[in-house]
């Protein structure tokens, strides 16, 4: 026990380890709340797609020599926003279109890379992860996320438990759903930019997807999953960066088989409930 609490100091004395936690749970925190409304709409796959979106951006903006950053951050949000809205609307329903979308994104980064000069370093990071790589811009920008995204959740939560579950009747008693759709659309967008410099695209959908459904097994109001799903990625990050540490496992992957963990935990505990 002496050894762990001794290999925990270690740890949190090193600048990039301490870096990698705030920007990881921020970051995680903000998926989470974003994909209580994702899930219950049964959007889930959203962040999968969008990540392919960045992805696919971030390797043409590289192979032109842009900067990633400002090429893909408006490209993923008007890609959110036609997730959100045309399979609303349109022929194509929600899981078709994210597949058509995120496979294409992806088609055409990897032929940007091919073109290019190769797999370079940032691109490779995007794709896989590099959540100990993170400088003090990537935490501040990790910070300026959470000062928007959290206030704007607080400050709308009942206009966004309205247009979550009943999006017909929100629009008749005069709430702007488009407008909300927007708003959830631009922030997940920025979420999933952001948080590709860590996760990497091929894990960035469970910060979305892990904590509502693990808060689902044994939360039955949206105050209760909301509230849990706050909870659970600060200690799914926490503990899937220490085990990393401990046993020299890749963060991103650690984070999410803590995350399955959890998941199937509170998966019995709810039939427990339940029975």
């Amino acid at each position: 026990m002496t050894s762990f609490f001794s290999a925990l100091g270690e740890m949190f004395s090193l600048t990039f380890m301490v870096y990698a936690l705030i920007a990881g749970v921020l970051v995680s925190l903000c998926a989470s709340l974003l994909g209580v409304t994702l899930v219950l709409k049964r959007y889930s796959m959203i962040g999968d797609g969008l990540s392919h979106v960045a992805f696919g951006s971030l390797a043409v903006a590289t192979a032109c020599g842009f900067a990633p950053l400002p090429v893909s951050i408006p490209i993923v949000i008007v890609s959110a926003f036609l997730l959100l809205r045309l399979s609303e609307k349109g022929k194509l329903k929600g899981d078709a279109l994210t597949a058509m979308i995120s496979t294409g994104a992806l088609a055409i980064g990897v032929m940007a890379v091919s073109l290019s000069t190769g797999m370079n370093i940032d691109i490779y990071n995007y794709m896989f992860g590099s959540i100990l790589t993170l400088s003090k811009t990537d935490v501040l920008l990790s910070v300026g996320l959470a000062v928007l995204v959290i206030p704007t959740y607080v400050v709308l939560y009942h206009r966004i438990f309205a247009i979550t579950f009943d999006g017909s009747f929100a629009r008749a008693t005069g709430i702007r759903t488009a407008l909300y759709d927007t708003v959830i659309a631009v922030l997940t967008a920025l979420t999933i930019v952001l948080g590709m410099r860590f996760m990497g695209t091929l894990l960035i959908s469970a910060l979305i997807v892990f904590p509502p459904l693990t808060a689902m097994r044994v939360m039955k109001s949206f105050k209760g999953v909301v509230i849990l799903s706050a909870i659970l990625p600060i200690v799914s990050f926490v503990l899937g960066l220490i085990l990393s540490y401990v046993i020299s496992t890749p963060p991103g992957a650690s984070v999410v088989c803590v995350s399955l963990v959890l998941f199937l935990i509170f998966s019995l505990i709810g039939r427990c409930l339940h029975r």
